[in-house]
């Protein structure tokens, strides 16, 4: 394995244990006897959990805004339907949670730098709303509330469908969205 390739299978590990388990359901060790390195090797990659959890939540950022693409590239009522459909998949095809949901939600216990990576994901989802509801035609005030409450209705609904063991819930909490 290479080295790129190896902090990517570190980030891999590690994303979907926070996705399935929060920040602290996983460790450095875990993640290297998954891998079959030593844990100083996922140190040489990541000096601290700190680290990891914040390149976890930066790549899952940037991953989630590239299926989005651009706010100004595609009609409005286009983009909506993309944006509750990365929710969807991350619930459907991959079985977990949104990871920055999750961090969201132990944001009072996590480090600082952590924190801010998950801020920045909301930031960055509020801001993309925004400027699709804008778009859509919504005044600015409008749009800051409307994105506000996708986002909301899109986490609740992942946490209700997983809580119990029912996809279907998911797409009935948010038909109305896009």
């Amino acid at each position: 394995m290479t080295k790129p390739d190896t902090a990517e299978r570190i980030l891999d590990i590690a994303e979907k244990a926070a996705r399935t388990g929060g920040y602290n359901a996983f460790s450095f060790r875990e993640i290297a006897a998954e891998i079959g390195i030593k844990s100083a090797s996922v140190h040489y990659h990541f000096p601290t959990k700190e680290a990891l959890g914040e390149a976890l939540a930066g790549r899952y950022s940037d991953n989630f805004f590239k299926v989005l693409g651009d706010p100004q590239g595609a009609e409005p009522a286009e983009l909506l339907k993309r944006y509750v459909a990365a929710y969807g998949a991350a619930l459907k095809q991959d079985g977990l949670m949104c990871l920055c949901g999750v961090f969201g939600a132990e944001i009072a216990d996590l480090p600082p730098p952590v924190a801010r990576a998950t801020r920045a994901f909301f930031e960055r989802n509020l801001d993309w709303l925004r400027q699709v509801h804008c778009r859509h035609g919504m005044a600015p005030e409008q749009a800051e509330k409307a994105a506000a409450h996708m986002i909301a209705a899109l986490e609740g609904a992942m946490i209700l469908a997983r809580a119990m063991g029912d996809a279907a819930l998911f797409d009935a909490a948010v038909a109305r969205l896009s």
